[in-house]
């Protein structure tokens, strides 16, 4: 079962969702963390970027697989965000040469995914993702999670 799209979904209730997302603020003490957000919908990948942006993250974009590989090489960010059903190479396989790669393996992946099975975020944590949301989920769910893994990671 797949959950609707962000097409599907009015777009006030987007902007109300970030109005009302408890953010915060990182310190401007350091360089604000990058998320790599990887993301085949425009919709979705601006969506991301806006909530992390007002949390105070810095934000690279990949629409791809093989593309976000290449940019986690080159940025090296401090977290990576993808969706599971991506082009070119999924979200899994992704996992596993971000793993696999002595450049990236120790990148944190948060995953997300609208697939329903109740197995499937098994099978992303154990190709290497960090943890699996499903979706939809909150801009506060999504903002609290990343820096929960980027604390872990320090």
């Amino acid at each position: 079962m797949f959950w609707p799209s962000l097409r599907a979904i009015e777009r006030r209730s987007y902007d109300a969702a970030l109005r009302s997302a408890n953010l915060g603020e990182l310190s401007t003490a350091t360089a604000a963390p990058m998320v790599l957000i990887v993301e085949d919908d425009p919709e979705t990948r601006h969506f991301y970027q806006s909530i992390f942006e007002q949390g105070g993250f810095r934000i690279e974009q990949a629409h791809n697989g093989l593309q976000a590989f290449e940019k986690a090489v080159e940025a090296c960010p401090d977290l990576i965000l993808t969706d599971i059903a991506v082009p070119g190479i999924d979200g899994i396989e992704l996992c596993r040469r971000l793993r696999a790669d002595a450049r990236t393996h120790s990148i944190p992946v948060l995953a997300v995914t609208g697939y329903g099975d109740r197995s499937y975020p098994d099978r992303v944590i154990g190709a290497g993702a960090n943890q699996v949301l499903i979706k939809p989920c909150s801009p506060d769910v999504l903002v609290s999670e990343v820096r929960r893994l980027l604390a872990l990671n320090v």
